[in-house]
């Protein structure tokens, strides 16, 4: 398992080439979309941006909180909890959106839309007691 420090070393320079390329580096890895996630830290107040695997469901972006199957929540979702108010990167668009969790209803849909994206979902859910959250971001009111 990689080291917290090799971990932001590694989010840090996708994001840099990500940015510098438009997304044709770093837009797509292991044959999953990538976008960049900023999200504002609920303790520092500061921008926190990561490159998250998404998929689309018509005009709407969805994400899985899953952190690899691990006992807690990524901190970014933690942090959209907190402010769900986001930016997104999509191969050089920014767009302002605004996340929350699937209903109950249309979680096992876009469950299923994901994991069939990333077969490793499924597995992460094994792995934690914890309901991995599915996030949606669209457009705010």
């Amino acid at each position: 398992m990689a080291t917290p420090v090799g971990m932001h070393f590694v989010s840090a320079t996708h994001r840099f080439l990500y940015r510098l390329t438009r997304g044709v580096i770093g837009g797509r890895m292991m044959g999953v979309d990538i976008l960049l996630l900023t999200t504002v830290g609920r303790r520092t107040g500061k921008r926190r941006t990561t490159p998250l695997m998404y998929g689309s469901d018509g005009d709407k972006l969805v994400l899985i909180a899953s952190k690899g199957g691990a006992p807690e929540h990524p901190l970014w979702y933690t942090n959209l909890k907190a402010n769900p108010e986001v930016e997104v990167e999509l191969r050089g668009d920014r767009r302002r959106l605004r996340a929350r969790d699937a209903t109950p209803e249309e979680r096992p849909r876009l469950w299923r839309l994901m994991a069939e994206r990333w077969k490793g979902y499924d597995g992460y859910q094994q792995k934690t007691a914890r309901e991995i959250p599915v996030v949606v971001l669209e457009r705010g009111p």
